[in-house]
């Protein structure tokens, strides 16, 4: 099994409503896709004085189960993937950085 693990950094403060909307629109369109075993996504949880640390802070973090790289791969090709993706970077831009790895722990 292949983790694929994405930090998403908003360019914005983006309402809690939003963010809500657009973590649950991610996981039901990759889920949706049948090539995604596992999903789960979380905000991130603010510690006092972290803007002081010299890194980009993600706004959450979502996680995706697949078999293998090529089924990885044949997910963000799925039906609505791109549109759901193309719909939020322009209502509420953002970047990603991801890892693809073994299960931790």
């Amino acid at each position: 099994m292949i983790q694929h693990t994405m930090l998403v950094s908003f360019e914005n403060p983006i309402p809690d409503a939003d963010l809500d909307r657009f973590l649950q629109d991610i996981e039901k369109v990759m889920l949706d896709s049948g090539h995604v075993r596992t999903a789960a996504a979380a905000r991130h949880i603010p510690v006092p004085g972290e803007e002081e640390i010299p890194a980009r802070i993600a706004t959450a973090v979502i996680q995706f189960g697949v078999a293998d790289l090529p089924t990885l791969g044949a997910a963000f090709q799925a039906p609505g993937v791109e549109e759901i993706i193309g719909r939020w970077q322009t209502q509420h831009p953002y970047q990603v950085a991801f890892v693809n790895h073994m299960p931790l722990g």
